[in-house]
């Protein structure tokens, strides 16, 4: 067995391997948390909330004393650390200091024949397949028996270096992207607060200030519609059908689709067009979407779809509906119900906003925030492809 994309320098097949022939594997435990000595020292306590896209975990939520650390399983730095219980089972990351973590990990601590970082990759590559050996339960689990029985096939040392060594450097390569994506994201966040408290105000030709901003409702300047309230039946091509998950993403290219009979049905009540706006109103509520692009498409209950009447401009409210001002209306205005958390579609009417008098003084924010969200936009693009084609090298070269 050999993989599809291979470097040159090698031609061995492959060997199958159990987990626990390349690592020991340690299931983490929690100190005892009535014990407050055992917390809050300058050592890692890893859970699953730790563990997110990045590679390395250097920091974690929750901290532990030396105390505390004793109590703990000791996972010594560079070991890899693998989620086997709960709703996040497959999440995996390198610790890159000496820890411990709690239950739901098993941490493997690889031997002198394999290399963590070609370990990492390949459980990264299987992570989807290993999930499924939990099964459907109310709880999800893969046991440690198990999980040191699951089989991958590795090439000598050598080639483990060399695998890893290259997927590392496409790694870096999205670290250093998404720094610069976050970066353009915080800076149009601190804009924004400057603009929308009037820290920073625009200048007419004149140079002279630009009107005091008017306070009304989302209610007065649009109308606020509700999504459908039953998950249709999917089809393999048809009508794309917009959900939550496209706008919190910000990504409205992978999507399910529903026949054209069921979006004509939907489209009678209410449709997508190009300037209309769409937040979520359940679970993570209050993130914001213009349209900008001419669509066809439905959209499901999770998101509420706002139509700005003509005489205002929809991308201006937009942005502030992105404000400071208006989420924390919305916020309160939130139900608070065992899960999720939502806001009824009257309630949203009613959310105030602050917004420029002058149209004048408008264009002149939405060029400024529009040129930053391009940029971001282009950064995103960037890092999107570079994440496909790592993948691509995942499927490739590993077996």
């Amino acid at each position: 067995m050999v993989p599809k994309l291979r470097f040159r320098a090698f031609s061995k097949e492959y060997n199958i391997r159990k987990l626990k022939e390349t690592a020991d594997i340690v299931t983490g435990n929690t100190p005892s948390t009535s014990n407050s000595n055992f917390y809050g020292g300058e050592y890692m306590f890893v859970s699953p909330v730790d563990i997110n896209e990045e590679k390395f975990v250097s920091h974690t939520k929750t901290t532990v004393s030396k105390e505390g650390f004793i109590n703990g399983r000791e996972i010594p730095a560079y070991s890899i650390m693998f989620v086997c219980i709960g709703s996040t089972i497959g999440k995996l990351a390198i610790n890159s200091h000496p820890c411990i973590t709690n239950q739901q990990i098993n941490s493997l601590i690889c031997n002198a024949y394999f290399s963590a970082n070609y370990l990492y990759y390949i459980l990264e590559k299987h992570s989807k397949k290993i999930k499924e050996l939990a099964g459907i339960q109310a709880v999800p689990l893969i046991n440690k028996t198990t999980f040191s029985n699951v089989e991958l096939y590795f090439p000598n040392t050598k080639e483990q270096t060399k695998v890893a060594g290259f997927i590392s450097s496409v790694d870096e390569k999205i670290t250093l992207l998404n720094k610069q994506y976050d970066l353009l994201c915080q800076y149009k966040k601190g804009m924004m607060q400057k603009i929308f408290s009037q820290e920073v105000r625009f200048k007419d030709e004149n140079g002279e200030t630009f009107p005091e901003w008017i306070q009304t409702s989302l209610g007065t300047i649009s109308k606020v519609y509700d999504g459908t309230h039953q998950t249709p039946n999917y089809v393999e091509f048809g009508v794309p059908f917009y959900s939550v998950e496209h706008v919190t993403a910000d990504n409205f290219d992978d999507t399910k689709y529903i026949s054209d009979d069921v979006f004509e049905q939907e489209s009678k009540r209410v449709s997508i067009q190009q300037g209309d706006i769409l937040m979520t109103r359940i679970g993570d509520i209050g993130t914001v979407k213009h349209i900008n692009w001419i669509p066809r498409a439905s959209f499901y209950v999770s998101l509420s779809l706002i139509k700005v009447r003509k005489s205002f401009d929809s991308k201006m409210i937009s942005y502030c509906m992105q404000s400071d001002f208006f989420q924390k209306d919305l916020h309160k205005k939130t139900i608070h119900v065992a899960f999720p958390k939502k806001i009824n579609l009257g309630e949203i009417s009613n959310c105030k906003i602050k917004m420029p008098a002058s149209k004048k003084e408008q264009t002149k924010i939405v060029i400024l925030l529009s040129a930053i969200d391009d940029k971001i936009a282009v950064k995103k693009a960037e890092l999107d492809k570079l994440k496909t084609w790592k993948q691509g090298l995942l499927q490739q070269m590993f077996v």
